[in-house]
């Protein structure tokens, strides 16, 4: 067996690895032990005599697998979640979903003239306000105070 070390550590230099990524052709030892210059060994680099060995990574097939199953609603129960409830639900996100819903229904109600402007703005800084949880209630609201004509579902 030749003494390549030399060699090994010259390619590491050039490509700027670790000596123990460096791989050579086994059946072309002896013109990797007859390079002696920096030009000899970028040629066998070149030829790709001389190669270097790609990192070992992390798998992902396993988190792949995981992820696909959470997707299906696996691995969500109660002994999976850390945290209080407030920690996992984004409450500004969920407010800004309700109050969307609540100003486009009541902008669906004005336009199409079931409410008049006045009515339509009370409702609207009430919805602001906070005082319907959600649509349903914003409903149940302006049926009770008969704010909705009566023809409607």
């Amino acid at each position: 067996m030749m003494d390549l070390r030399y060699q090994k550590r010259l390619v590491a230099e050039i490509l700027g690895v670790g000596e123990n990524k460096i791989v050579f052709d086994s059946e072309q030892l002896d013109r990797i032990a007859n390079a002696v210059t920096r030009e000899d060994i970028k040629r066998l680099i070149k030829e790709g005599v001389i190669r270097v060995e790609p990192p070992k990574r992390n798998s992902r097939g396993r988190w792949r697998e995981f992820h696909e199953a959470r997707k299906e609603g696996r691995h969500r129960g109660f002994g999976r979640r850390k945290g209080a409830i407030n920690a996992r639900i984004d409450h500004h996100h969920e407010w800004v979903y309700r109050i969307r819903k609540i100003r486009v229904f009541l902008r669906w109600l004005r336009d199409s003239e079931m409410i008049d402007r006045k009515t339509y703005r009370k409702l609207y800084r009430m919805a602001k306000g906070g005082t319907f949880d959600s649509l349903a209630a914003l409903k149940r609201y302006m049926k009770d105070h008969n704010l909705l004509p009566q023809d409607f579902k």
